[in-house]
């Protein structure tokens, strides 16, 4: 039996998401990471982690939600990547475990913004990065190895897997083609979001195409 009809049901004669698609995506994704890492990481030092914590919140984005902004393979690696760097050096400079948490977390987020990386798990990076460089024995720059070996097999099963079991990663936004006449434009949605002044997990290009498709619905039932 094919793997994407283990893991997907039917109905209407399409695919729909299903929670075990997402499960043995973050399974995969998780013990390629663990097992790669590890095996890179030999003889090279004993003390590193071979699989970092934000790892998991990163699994649950690329398997769960790969349509998500947040979950897209720049927002994956340089969100977290970028937040890690963030974390040591601040924790390097400024050694009080407290205040380098603090300011770790609270720049990693001005840096993703930035930097169109913005991935929740970063600010986790960041946070957990200060502190061990605070720590004792205190993380260097070679703790920066199992994140990037890390994030970088789970974007890779990511892409494999979620393209595999029809969501195609990175998310790709379905085409929309405007009539004249119709109750908005694409130009509304800009606006309306810059009214509401709020960064919502979810594209506009996405937010169009369900419009549309919903007022196609209407106009079919009507």
């Amino acid at each position: 039996m094919a793997l994407n009809s283990i893991i997907t049901t039917q109905a209407g004669g399409k695919r729909r998401f299903g929670p075990m698609r997402a499960a043995l995506g973050a399974l995969f994704g998780i013990a390629m990471a663990g097992a790669l890492t590890r095996l890179l990481e030999g003889g090279y030092d004993p003390t590193l982690p071979f699989l970092v914590a934000p790892l998991g919140a990163s699994a649950v984005l690329v398997f769960a939600v790969p349509a998500s902004p947040l979950a897209q393979p720049w927002p994956v690696i340089g969100g977290d990547l970028l937040s890690a760097v963030v974390g040591i050096a601040v924790g390097k400079l400024v050694g009080d475990p407290w205040l380098a948490g603090s300011l770790a977390v609270g720049l990693a987020i001005a840096v993703m913004m930035a930097t169109r990386c913005l991935h929740p798990p970063g600010g986790a990076c960041a946070l957990l990065c200060a502190l061990g460089a605070t720590g004792t024995p205190a993380w260097g720059w070679a703790h920066l190895l199992p994140f990037a070996i890390n994030v970088v097999t789970l974007c890779a099963v990511g892409w494999l897997y979620n393209n595999a079991t029809d969501h195609p990663w990175p998310h790709r936004v379905p085409p929309v083609a405007h009539k004249p006449g119709e109750p908005y434009t694409r130009e509304d949605i800009e606006a309306l979001l810059a009214e509401w002044d709020e960064t919502l997990d979810v594209d506009p290009d996405d937010l169009d195409a369900f419009v549309q498709a919903l007022l196609k619905r209407g106009a079919a039932r009507g």
